[in-house]
């Protein structure tokens, strides 16, 4: 009676390990959802409970902590899917269809009323629109503020944006006026993003919020992931090899 010889390493399994090896956590983008209230004050980043800027304060007034995500490893983010709106009054609703509300790309622009707070810099920006500061792990207000933005003169239709560190700004919906989505690089040394609303001064009064999915994409594998990938190809060498003697 003949016999068939097994092969010693499925083929499903061979499969499964090169789509491990090859395509790794770090080939898909790992997204988020975020919702971001009009109150969220982007110069509160990272600041203690207690910080205030004007009338706002920490942490009832803060900005959104994005987490899910892993900044250290780099790459971009992209903000998509974007919903709902803010306003610096009352009368924003915080359901569809969002009357009373200002666009996510923001209305006139404004500049910040304080200039720079807690190392955070100045910005110009659409009023309302929505906002980002990366951040590294320490207080900000401990070092000084870069140079600020000024998106009436960098234009919101960029295709991508390098912000530094403590450096706020603008994302608006996350796309051109073409729908083309915008890439924000994630600068090095950074370790935390905060989500806001623009606003001139006393974003305690402001109603509405946004909801956005956050995208990390290209970011660099960690170690681990690259001895997996190193691992998954031998072991494909290796079934090779047994396949020929078989």
């Amino acid at each position: 009676m003949s016999q068939t010889r097994s092969k010693p390493f499925p083929l499903v399994s061979r499969g499964v390990l090169l789509a491990v090896a090859l395509c790794g956590p770090w080939a898909l983008a790992s997204a988020v959802t975020v919702v971001v209230p009009g109150k969220a004050d982007p110069y509160l980043a990272g600041m203690p409970n207690g910080s205030t800027n004007g009338s706002d304060s920490a942490p009832a007034h803060s900005p959104i902590l994005l987490t899910g995500i892993d900044l250290s490893l780099g790459g971009q983010l992209t903000f998509t899917n974007a919903v709902g709106g803010t306003d610096r009054g009352g009368g924003c609703t915080i359901v569809a269809p969002y009357t009373g509300c200002d666009p996510i790309d923001g209305a006139e622009f404004f500049t910040h009323g304080g200039a720079d707070q807690n190392g955070i810099s100045t910005v110009r920006a659409p009023i309302s629109a929505l906002m980002g500061v990366f951040l590294g792990p320490d207080q900000p207000s401990l070092t000084a503020p870069p140079a600020g933005l000024n998106f009436q003169t960098l234009g919101l239709n960029f295709a991508s944006l390098a912000p530094e560190l403590k450096q706020l700004f603008f994302i608006g919906d996350g796309k051109t006026s073409a729908n083309a989505v915008q890439t924000f690089e994630v600068p090095v040394g950074a370790t935390r993003l905060y989500l806001g609303t623009m606003d001139g001064f006393g974003w305690y009064n402001n109603t509405g919020n946004i909801t956005v999915d956050v995208n990390q994409i290209n970011a660099v594998p960690e170690p681990s992931s690259v001895a997996l990938m190193l691992a998954g190809i031998a072991g494909l060498g290796l079934y090779k090899r047994r396949s020929r003697r078989a």
